[in-house]
C-alpha cells in the first residue's frame, strides 16, 4: 500500500514540474492566438506578448509583428507572410523588421518604424485588403515581401483557424496535453501523410489549373500611384530556387509584374542569399533575417530614401 502511494505521489511530482518545465522553459499554453477576419481570411490576435519556444513575440493593437505604432515615426510598411513574420521560431529583436526599425533610426537620427504587416501564409491580395482596411498609418514607402509561390497564393476564405495546427484561437490549459495533441498527434499526421491537406487548404501548393495572378500585385500598384507612396518588392527564393540559382516560373512572373510596371524589385538571389540562412526549406533563421534586413538598408541608402 505504501509502495502504491509512493508511486503515484512520485507520477504527481513528475507531472507537476513536466507542466512547470514545458510551459516556464518552452512557452507552452503561451502561443500567439489567431482570429478570422470577414476581409483577409485570418490575422494574428491585437495586444499579444508571448515567450514561446525561447522566443518572445508582440502584435500591437492592429495585429502587427510590432511595437505600438507611434503617430510621430516615420513608417514604412512591410508587408508579408511567414517569412517577415518569422512565426514563433523567431526571436522579436531578430525579426529583419525590428532590425531595420532600429538600424534605420540610428543612421537618420530620427524615430523610424519598419512596421511589420504579415501572417503565415499570407498573399499580396491578403496584405491589400488590410491596407484597405486600416489604411497606411501615413507611411512613406511600402515593401512587398513574397516569394514565387505568393503569384497565385489567392484568398479562398477556407476555415483555417483552429481547423490547422499552427493556427489556434485559444490557449490549451494544460501544457502536457498541448504536446501531445498538437505535436505528437501532428508528427503522427504527418507521417501518414495528411499534412498535404492543411497546405491544400494554406493555398501554398504550387499554381492550380485557371488560378489567376494575385491581384494583390495590382492593387499595391494602383494604391501607390493614387497615394504616391513608393512600393517595392523583395522576392524571396527557398533553397531549392537557391541550388539552381534562379527563380521558378511563378517567380519569373512575378519579376515580370514588377518590370513591366516599372516596380522595383529586390531579388535575394543577387544579395548573397546562402542555405545557411534557411532554418528550413523556405524561412529564414536569425542570419537570414538579419541579411534581409542589411539588403533593405543598403536599397534604402543608395535611392536616397
Amino acid at each position: 500500500m505504501k509502495k502504491k502511494i509512493f508511486v503515484l505521489g512520485f507520477l504527481i511530482v513528475l507531472s507537476i514540474c513536466l507542466e512547470l518545465f514545458l510551459r516556464m522553459y518552452f512557452g507552452f499554453c503561451d502561443t500567439v492566438l489567431v482570429r478570422e477576419d470577414s476581409e483577409f481570411e485570418y490575422i494574428a490576435q491585437a495586444n499579444q506578448k508571448r515567450f514561446r519556444f525561447r522566443n518572445h513575440a508582440i502584435y500591437n493593437s492592429f495585429s502587427m509583428r510590432s511595437e505600438e505604432v507611434d503617430t510621430s515615426s516615420i513608417k514604412i510598411l512591410g508587408f508579408g507572410d511567414s517569412i517577415i513574420n518569422g512565426g514563433v521560431l523567431t526571436d522579436q529583436d531578430s525579426l529583419a523588421t525590428t532590425i531595420l526599425s532600429d538600424t534605420l533610426s540610428k543612421i537618420y537620427g530620427t524615430k523610424i518604424q519598419f512596421l511589420n504587416i504579415s501572417a503565415g501564409s499570407w498573399g499580396p491580395d491578403n496584405c491589400y485588403a488590410y491596407l484597405k482596411k486600416y489604411g497606411d498609418f501615413g507611411a512613406k514607402s511600402i515593401f512587398l515581401f513574397f516569394s514565387s509561390h505568393d503569384a497565385y497564393d489567392n484568398m479562398n476564405f477556407e476555415k483555417i483557424v483552429d481547423n490547422h495546427s499552427s493556427f489556434k484561437s485559444k490557449q490549451y490549459s494544460v501544457a502536457q496535453y498541448e504536446l501531445v495533441n498538437r505535436y505528437l498527434v501532428n508528427t503522427i499526421k504527418r507521417k501518414l501523410k495528411k499534412k498535404s491537406i492543411e497546405t491544400d487548404n494554406l493555398g501554398i501548393n504550387k499554381k492550380k489549373d485557371n488560378a489567376l495572378f494575385n491581384t494583390g500585385f495590382s492593387s499595391f500598384l494602383d494604391y501607390s500611384k493614387s497615394k504616391n507612396i513608393p512600393v517595392t518588392i523583395y522576392l524571396h527564393a527557398d533553397t531549392k530556387e537557391l541550388k539552381l540559382e534562379s527563380y521558378n516560373e511563378q517567380g519569373q512572373e512575378i519579376i515580370k509584374f514588377a518590370n513591366d510596371n516599372d516596380i522595383p524589385i529586390i531579388l535575394d538571389l543577387e544579395n548573397g542569399l546562402k542555405l545557411s540562412d534557411f532554418r528550413d526549406y523556405i524561412h529564414l533563421n536569425s542570419n537570414g533575417q538579419r541579411k534581409l534586413a542589411n539588403t533593405i538598408t543598403h536599397y534604402l541608402k543608395n535611392n536616397h530614401y
